[in-house]
């Protein structure tokens, strides 16, 4: 059979849903030696995404996320025999008869639209009509597959939760050694909490430096820093105003958009790791930080106890001072940490990339043969 997917997307952004689609592509080669992949990438994108014998790169010149994008992109599938394309930037071509498959990550962009640009307004505005249009949906957390059945009708019977993984390369490192050259990169100190996302306010990035500076002053732990990686995004600039507000200038660190390698030590000198998000699809920082060994302290909402188990402390993301008393629970408590850094490290464990990329093969197949797909739950 011939698959195509689309990764026009990973060329702009290699976070997020371009992760997604490079960590299943690289799963997929590794799975699947019969099938033949038509990987679709932007026209400025040269490199093969992939390379192995039965994947071949096509470029796609319609641009994401343009007003023309829909007739463009059933123009330009035409000419490209498959049997079926899998969208994983939510939207399918809506004008095409190809089956296809589309990849909802969250409905963030229904619960918070005054977070989202115009362009961004209007390409997810289409999220009713891509539904209904797909064959079938893939998403990564039950939570998820309750909104898209709550929010949008979608029957259950069209819905997978296929689950998410942590790279392998995400693993524990020699901690003072990685510490040392965290600092040395980055110059920081080497006692840090870490988050991990894109910088803006949907991140709840401000009840995290609300916390952040309760640490400090109610509890006095000022040998403690407070280190952010992540690009900045849509309204970052009230961010920054809140860490001047506070004062947190000095102890604050943004670090921007790193390597994979960067971020993997990042992830393994940070005494604690916090992700305060109001909403999350699946929540993928909070699975890496447990899969290099570190503890982490995420928001009791949406997808994420799903994703961490017991494997995590939870806090309220609307109580800063709640936020607080669980990160200072992994700081000062040795015993509390050991506990759930080993929780972590097997919880982490659990989640597949292979398992992954095995189901949403699954998936393709039946689709691709007219036949009823076999519900995955997780």
């Amino acid at each position: 059979m011939r698959f195509g997917i689309d990764a026009r997307l990973t060329y702009h952004q290699r976070a997020g849903i371009g992760r997604y689609t490079l960590f299943l592509l690289d799963e997929l080669a590794k799975a699947d030696r019969e099938n033949q992949y038509t990987v679709f990438q932007h026209r400025k994108d040269r490199e093969p995404l992939v390379n192995a014998p039965n994947f071949q790169r096509k470029t796609l010149f319609t641009p994401v996320h343009s007003r023309l994008e829909q007739p463009l992109l059933m123009a330009e599938l035409l000419f490209h025999n498959l049997d079926l394309i899998h969208c994983t930037d939510f939207i399918p071509p809506l004008y095409s008869n190809l089956p296809s498959i589309i990849t909802v990550h969250d409905l963030a962009f229904l619960r918070w639209p005054h977070f989202l640009t115009a362009d961004h307004a209007t390409y997810y505005s289409q999220i009713d009509r891509g539904v209904r249009h797909a064959r079938h949906v893939i998403v990564p957390s039950q939570s998820t597959k309750n909104d898209v059945i709550g929010q949008l009708g979608v029957a259950e019977s069209k819905i997978s939760v296929i689950y998410e993984a942590a790279a392998a390369l995400y693993r524990p490192l020699p901690l003072a050694e990685t510490r040392a050259a965290v600092s040395k990169r980055f110059s920081v100190p080497t006692n840090y909490i870490l988050f991990v996302s894109t910088i803006e306010p949907r991140k709840n990035i401000g009840g995290l430096l609300q916390a952040f500076h309760h640490l400090r002053t109610k509890y006095n732990l000022t040998d403690t820093a407070l280190v952010l990686a992540g690009k900045q995004g849509w309204l970052y600039e009230k961010v920054y105003e809140t860490v001047a507000e506070l004062g947190l200038q000095d102890s604050t660190f943004f670090v921007g958009r790193v390597t994979d390698e960067e971020l993997h030590q990042l992830y393994v000198g940070a005494r604690c790791h916090v992700h305060p998000a109001f909403y999350e699809g699946f929540g993928l920082p909070p699975l890496e930080a447990m899969a290099c060994g570190t503890p982490t302290v995420v928001s009791n909402t949406s997808s994420l106890p799903e994703v961490v188990g017991d494997a995590a402390l939870m806090f309220d993301p609307s109580d800063w001072e709640e936020m607080a008393v669980a990160i200072r629970r992994l700081l000062v408590d040795a015993d509390l940490h050991a506990e759930m850094r080993q929780k972590g490290l097997q919880r982490a464990a659990t989640f597949s990339w292979s398992r992954a990329a095995a189901e949403t093969l699954d998936v393709y197949e039946a689709v691709a043969q007219g036949q009823t797909v076999r519900v995955t739950a997780g």
